[in-house]
């Protein structure tokens, strides 16, 4: 696993050649592509790409194992909980019941509930990949130099790429303040019961808030000492030219939205039917 999770991870790929404006749009249009749509087809499209994107990008399984570990509990759970408030809701939208396993009660197990909690589960499983994948490759002050070339404020810019900094440098603190309240005899690990060990990890807050709020003061005060915000305008040290790569990534994300519009007029609705 990655020492720092869902930080830049810097490596020499096409996908960590572009621009960090590039990568964002490409997230935005892919994560409208992907909320608007429930058809499977598309989905499934949507993943494989997604797969293949991470394969491009060098970026290796176990740098984001643990973070993909958690996301993969917390559909499981999101499927449970939708089963569970709303076991019809495949037969209500789908407009047939077959029924696979009854359990008990008004829970039944139906093909069409599994298949619609499926699309639930790829709707996420189709977003997470480019996600990760813009957090990942895109690094902070390159990501600030080309918001501003498209018309952002560069302070505002700024304040994003310093909020992505701030990630790993969160999880630093966190670290060596658990190592020192466990030198102090605070036990973290799997010796310690389930719910003591959650007491345990909550004394690490509060430090964690004081040493955020003294990193914010430093880096205000630093700020104010070099007169940042007096001028209008600024230069960058890593700023990068849009490409042709850039473009075209933008088009096809683009043309991917359209095709997931399009098929809801195919397929009378955002959802696929595969039982008419």
């Amino acid at each position: 696993m990655n020492s720092e999770m869902l930080s830049y991870i810097k490596k020499d790929s096409p996908i960590h050649k572009l621009t960090g404006a590039t990568k964002l749009i490409i997230f935005l249009l892919w994560s409208i592509a992907s909320m608007i749509t429930y058809d499977t087809r598309l989905l499934v499209g949507m993943l494989i790409i997604g797969i293949i994107s991470f394969k491009i990008s060098k970026i290796e399984f176990r740098e984001v194992s643990f973070i993909l570990y958690f996301i993969m509990i917390f559909l499981l759970l999101n499927a449970v909980m939708i089963f569970v408030f709303a076991p019809e809701q495949g037969v209500q939208i789908y407009g047939s019941r077959t029924v696979l396993i009854h359990l008990i009660g008004p829970y039944t197990i139906t093909l069409e509930q599994l298949f619609y909690e499926l699309n639930v589960v790829l709707k996420y499983f189709a977003a997470i990949p480019m996600a990760l994948l813009f957090i990942l490759t895109t690094d902070p002050s390159e990501f600030a130099a080309s918001l501003n070339k498209i018309g952002i404020s560069y302070k505002a810019a700024y304040s994003i790429s310093i909020a992505l900094r701030y990630i790993p440098d969160i999880q630093k603190d966190y670290k060596d303040i658990a190592f020192a309240q466990q030198a102090r005899g605070i036990d973290l690990s799997n010796k310690e019961k389930f719910f003591k060990r959650i007491k345990n990890a909550a004394s690490i807050l509060m430090p964690l808030i004081f040493s955020s709020l003294e990193r914010i003061d430093k880096i205000s005060i630093a700020m104010e000492l070099r007169a940042f915000g007096n001028q209008k305008k600024r230069t960058w040290y890593k700023r990068k030219d849009f490409t042709k790569n850039d473009y075209i990534s933008i088009l096809l994300c683009t043309l991917l939205v359209l095709v997931s519009i399009i098929l809801i007029k195919v397929d009378g609705g955002r959802f696929y039917n595969p039982f008419i």
